[in-house]
């Protein structure tokens, strides 16, 4: 029961605090489940990214629900997942009906201004830092290439791209 409570606090915490989204989780999930909690290793969390990714819905809640079945079954996933949107869900209530009242405020639109690259910061170091477990061989460094190459520079669709590759891996691996 105490690893109920622990998922559940720990995943309210993310859900408190990863604003830009599930990315933007990213960072706050793999520091508390990885590098605190020790429930799962390095590799797992860029194993779980990866299905979290590639599965519906957002990659927190999927990530959620992997760690919490994974280290305490059906309970944990769904402990896990229901704190990780509840903080979310109340606020996301708040918001809507503040936004409806003060949208055109100078100070509501000067905090979003300022909130927006810290977000994308945030993206950023979770890429990098997963990255470093991601890649454990020149392949992985050459699909990455790959696959930036053709997001970057074609029109191509992500789940195209993210098909493409899969059949890939499983004929190269």
């Amino acid at each position: 029961m105490e690893l109920i409570g622990s998922l559940f606090l720990t995943f309210l915490k993310i859900g408190a605090f990863a604003f830009g989204g599930g990315f933007a989780a990213i960072p706050l999930i793999q520091s508390d489940v990885v590098a605190s909690h020790a429930w799962i290793t390095g590799s797992e969390f860029a194993d779980i990214m990866a299905v979290a990714s590639m599965t519906p819905g957002p990659i927190a809640v999927n990530s959620a629900t992997y760690v919490g079945y994974k280290i305490s079954g059906i309970p944990g996933g769904i402990i896990a997942t229901f704190g990780v949107v509840l903080i979310s869900f109340v606020t996301i209530g708040i918001i809507a009906q503040v936004m409806s009242k003060f949208s055109d405020n100078k100070y509501v639109t000067s905090v979003f201004e300022v909130l927006r690259p810290v977000i994308i910061a945030l993206i950023a170091f979770a890429a990098i830092s997963t990255g470093k477990s991601a890649f454990v061989d020149y392949r992985e460094i050459i699909i990455f290439a790959s696959a930036m190459l053709i997001l970057l520079k074609t029109k191509t669709h992500p789940i195209a791209v993210i098909t493409g590759f899969g059949i890939l891996g499983a004929i190269i691996y």
